[in-house]
């Protein structure tokens, strides 16, 4: 099952405004781990990218280490059906996505060498869909 916030007090947001979204003053810096994964763009990350992430980690740390997760998808995108006409309201909430800004930490690891972190991170980095630096902690 795909990341999603268990309690909302809205279930459809209005989507907001992507351009120019500007750099993120929060979550910048490596705060739990000792090596992070930082974006270089603004997209929007959906719960389906985390999930494969968290798999390709996990795949790859067999157990040593530890891995922080620093965004969660609580903003929710709606979507009518294929083959519906205009009119008839807002869609049903597909899924949430967490809209990411240049300068945020996403991903953090701990308790394995700088070697092994940058290989996990060059696995992870495919499946997301923005550019990516890899950060230690100062």
């Amino acid at each position: 099952m795909p990341l999603q916030p268990k309690k909302m007090k809205h279930r459809k947001w209005q989507k907001g405004r992507r351009k120019g979204m500007g750099i993120d003053a929060r979550g910048t810096e490596v705060a739990f781990g000792a090596f992070g994964l930082k974006a270089l763009e603004a997209k929007w990350i959906t719960s389906g990218q985390i999930e494969a992430v968290k798999k390709v980690v996990a795949r790859s740390l067999k157990k040593k280490g530890r891995m922080w997760l620093r965004i969660f998808p609580q903003k929710p995108r709606t979507g009518k059906g294929g083959e519906v006409g205009m009119g008839g309201g807002k869609g049903a909430v597909t899924h949430y996505v967490f809209p990411v800004k240049p300068g945020r930490v996403l991903f953090e690891l701990d308790g394995i060498d700088e070697k092994t972190a940058r290989n996990v991170f060059a696995k992870v980095t495919p499946k997301l869909p923005i550019k990516t630096i890899f950060i230690k902690r100062v």
